[in-house]
């Protein structure tokens, strides 16, 4: 069963109405580092959930600088503790990670953080590990602003090593049925101006505008959009 046939209400006439327990996982885009008006995508979805019909109920996981293996580490632990209600599981997890196993390292022409082969490992487990316990959608990374690298005065992002790390990963979800946004397409297909008017100072993360175009991107993909109408 897909992720979006568990998801169909018509599938869920035998449990009882309680809105949806959502965690979402990751790094800095999920955590909203950059957006001190709003505090990030994740906040503008739990603060909508909060006020509408729905009421789904949603927890955010993110920490900055996470590689996919650190968030591989505290899945389960923390997934586990967020059942809320007569200690059942969460519903869904939202996973949004792997620009930070991508730069290199010192120099444009260093080792990545993670090599691609290990990458390819990492986001494997991740996967089927957040399969086992749940249905997964996972969010795409941004493009950064390759002329404001390096960040931290050592890490080179880029837009050719995004590329490589988002299609390992858009490939490992589409396998295993996972629904995947491919942000980092979309965001290029806008042009350099839009995505620049859209990222800090320091090129990698997305400023208020930012979170505010990829919180417009994230509820109006079908795979979210649906949630809307879910209730278990």
């Amino acid at each position: 069963m897909t992720t979006l046939e568990f998801l169909n209400p018509s599938a869920l006439t035998s449990r009882p109405n309680q809105p949806l327990r959502i965690t979402a996982f990751g790094d800095s885009l999920i955590y909203g580092y950059g957006d001190p008006l709003n505090g990030g995508w994740v906040e503008s979805l739990r603060r909508h959930w909060m006020g509408a019909d729905s009421g789904h109920i949603l927890y955010n996981l993110g920490v900055r600088g996470d590689t996919a293996a650190q968030v591989n580490q505290r899945l389960e632990q923390e997934f586990l503790l967020r059942g809320e209600l007569r200690n059942k599981l969460p519903d869904l997890i939202i996973l949004s990670v792997g620009v930070n196993d991508s730069p290199r390292v010192g120099k444009q022409t260093g080792k990545n953080i993670t090599d691609r082969d290990r990458f390819s490992l990492e986001i494997a487990n991740l996967l089927d590990k957040a399969q086992s316990l749940c249905p997964v959608l996972f969010i795409g990374m941004v493009p950064v602003n390759e002329a404001k690298m390096p960040f931290l005065k050592c890490l080179h992002f880029n837009h050719e090593d995004q590329f490589r790390y988002k299609n390992v990963t858009k490939l490992a979800c589409q396998v295993r049925d996972i629904p995947y946004l491919d942000v980092f397409e979309l965001w290029q297909e806008r042009g350099e101006d839009w995505i620049g008017d859209r990222l800090c100072e320091d090129g990698l993360h997305p400023n208020t505008e930012g979170y505010r175009a990829l919180y417009q991107d994230i509820y109006n993909w079908q795979p979210l959009k649906q949630l809307e109408y879910v209730r278990f």
